[in-house]
């Protein structure tokens, strides 16, 4: 569990299944055109245990690390971060990837949660680098990036396929020696 003042991230557990199908629903529309296409099935509380269950299975293979973010005056479960693709060996990498509720959009948090989950790849799993891919219409998302210290990289061309279209994506990473750097 990391926190600042306004937020907590922390491991998504089976008990937070019901909060996670409520933000889901509820934000379902809004987060459709930056996610893959899920089946019906993804957006039921089953559905929302399973996630969590793989969750927690990658935590466990060290293969990667979701996370609830939760607001620390009401507990209320906002979004989530996630580092996953975690690859070990030479590399030491992993892919960054994140949603908050519409209703929270603005008030920084994402800024913080992200921050959180780096610190976490760097400090606790000793990760070297962190990778993030923003579809360029998603400039939120790519000045939570920047505002964090991420470095563009470049464009890649068809990189995911979102919402059933190969989607190009900005290539964004953050090294352990950026991290060192900032904090200097």
């Amino acid at each position: 569990m990391l926190s600042t003042e306004r937020i907590t991230i922390r491991r998504l557990e089976l008990q937070d299944a019901e909060a996670l199908f409520d933000l889901r629903t509820a934000n379902r529309r809004y987060l459709e055109p930056f996610e893959p296409r899920f089946p019906e099935s993804h957006f039921t509380l089953a559905g929302q245990r399973e996630a969590i269950e793989r969750g927690l299975e990658m935590w466990e293979k060290d293969q990667g690390y979701p996370f609830g973010i939760f607001l620390n005056e009401t507990g209320h479960l906002i979004g989530r971060v996630i580092l996953s693709n975690v690859v070990r060996g030479a590399w030491q990498n992993c892919t960054l990837g994140y949603f908050i509720a519409e209703g929270q959009q603005g008030k920084g948090y994402m800024t913080e949660a992200v921050t959180l989950a780096v610190r976490f790849a760097f400090d606790h799993v000793d990760l070297h680098r962190v990778q993030a891919a923003v579809i360029p219409r998603n400039q939120r998302s790519s000045r939570v990036l920047q505002k964090v210290g991420f470095r563009y990289e470049g464009l890649s061309k068809y990189y995911l396929f979102i919402n059933q279209v190969w989607e190009d994506h900005h290539i964004y990473a953050l090294t352990r020696e950026d991290w060192d750097q900032l904090a200097e």
